[in-house]
């Protein structure tokens, strides 16, 4: 498929997906039609399954600065609660995909472009890289990014970025736990598609199922959590890959995956 505002490549021996924000001279403003776009590509990709991992990233100076406030701006009560709706989508899209999905990070991610790295699976960064949800600066509070980005970081941290709207530099991102890691510039593909290659090469029905018991369980309680894991445990015991990667294990060679 083709799309007006993104990038998407395969590398199908690396079973590993690329998908690129492609709006530059908008500093990738997440619009609605390439909010559109981003999740139709990754229903795509989750419908095919022929990658274990999908990369997001920015093509030009940044990741991503946000909303297009154009459209903020210019659209009616009704246009502004469907645009919201459509980024709403992208991020549910984002969590129920089988893919784990990594958020590749240049330059700026704000705003909503903070919400997207938030609600990736995990983030990679580069060293010089700011974060930050700056909505106090216009009138409008960053409500929506709040939601992931206090998922990510603790109260006072979320809440200090989202009050006064100053910039999270990359080195404090990776301390508060808003990336997993913080590379120099020169080595951010390098290192996010080193990430990637080192999921990819385990079973795709493995994956699919931890990442979705580590999202059901996250807001259980403690041992509502545990009954639910063994559940699922005991489920995944039975699928064709744990048994052959048992298998290859007590055999001492590489697991043949089958998914």
């Amino acid at each position: 498929m083709t799309y007006n505002y993104l990038i998407y490549e395969e590398q199908g021996n690396d079973k590993i997906g690329v998908i690129s924000l492609n709006r530059p001279e908008k500093r990738n403003a997440l619009s609605k039609e390439l909010l559109q776009e981003l999740t139709a590509v990754l229903n795509t990709i989750a419908q095919e399954n022929n990658v274990s991992v999908v990369i997001i990233k920015g093509i030009g100076k940044v990741f991503s600065a946000g909303h297009d406030l154009t459209e903020v701006h210019e659209f009616d009560p009704q246009e502004k609660a469907d645009l919201f709706r459509t980024c709403f989508l992208t991020m549910r899209t984002i969590r129920e995909m089988p893919q784990a999905v990594i958020a590749q990070v240049h330059g700026i991610a704000t705003a909503a472009g903070c919400q997207l790295v938030a609600a990736c699976d995990l983030a990679v960064a580069a060293d010089d890289s700011l974060f930050g949800t700056p909505g106090m600066k216009i009138g409008l509070f960053c409500s929506a990014p709040a939601v992931f980005l206090s998922r990510n970081i603790g109260r006072k941290k979320a809440l200090e970025m989202l009050f006064t709207a100053e910039f999270m530099p990359a080195a404090e991102a990776l301390i508060h736990g808003l990336v997993n890691k913080v590379v120099p510039a020169d080595q951010l593909n390098e290192a996010t598609y080193t990430m990637a290659l080192t999921i990819a090469q385990y079973s795709k029905s493995c994956l699919a199922i931890g990442k979705r018991m580590f999202y059901e369980q996250i807001n259980m309680d403690d041992f509502k959590a545990l009954n639910y894991a063994n559940e699922v445990m005991a489920l995944n015991s039975t699928t064709r890959d744990c048994e052959e990667g048992i298998k290859a294990f007590l055999e001492k060679r590489k697991p043949d995956w089958i998914d």
